[in-house]
């Protein structure tokens, strides 16, 4: 796996997790815009795992 592509995989995916940590454990708000954004993320990891023919199949 590219070196930039595991980067962006890992980044987002810390995003996520510390922002639902925070919002579990310390009750801090995720507003809409935060949960779209989240959701953004999410889905732009999927699509590169899923479609992007950089990673081997």
């Amino acid at each position: 796996m590219p070196v930039g592509l595991a980067y962006a995989i890992w980044s987002g995916a810390g995003i996520v997790l510390v922002s639902l940590a925070g919002w579990w454990w310390f009750g801090q708000s995720l507003d809409l815009p935060a949960i779209i954004g989240m959701s953004l993320i999410v889905a732009g990891v999927v699509l590169i795992n899923v479609f992007s023919s950089v990673l081997p199949h």
